[in-house]
């Protein structure tokens, strides 16, 4: 295999799937659920549910772990983003559905974000290109 060839093999194409550790699949979806992903697919038997995120093949992977209990904020902890139209938007929907952000939406460079917790301690953002719609996916 020549150097080329196997930089060629390296290339990075996109994301496939997010994996999330939880404590409940079932607990798990239904908070996701409220938080407005839709369910692609569920194997309990597995311990696993697929999160659909917009029109994309690649979602979130919750995959139940026995030993996980809930944890409250602050942690430190890898954060996940995802784009919305209008995160300040996105915000009260969220506590609509009884989930309550982390801090106020802020603004970035892009737009505003806010964060949201789940019962294991993974963050998601939900970000918005307001400022500059031109870099998001409907610009």
């Amino acid at each position: 295999m020549s150097d080329e060839e196997s930089e060629e093999s390296y290339e990075l194409l996109g994301f496939d799937n997010v994996l999330l550790p939880v404590g409940d699949l079932a607990e798990a979806v239904g908070f996701y659920e409220r938080a407005g992903f839709a369910v692609g697919f569920r194997f309990d038997e597995a311990g696993i549910a697929l999160l659909q995120v917009g029109k994309e093949t690649p979602g979130v992977l919750l995959r139940a772990e026995e030993v996980l209990g809930h944890r409250s904020p602050p942690w430190p902890s890898p954060r996940l983003w995802l784009e919305v139209p209008d995160a300040r938007a996105a915000a009260r929907r969220l506590a609509a559905a009884g989930i309550a952000p982390l801090d106020e939406a802020f603004p970035g460079a892009t737009g505003w974000t806010v964060e949201v917790a789940d019962p294991w301690g993974n963050i998601l953002g939900f970000t918005d290109y307001t400022k500059r719609p031109e870099l998001g996916r409907r610009g």
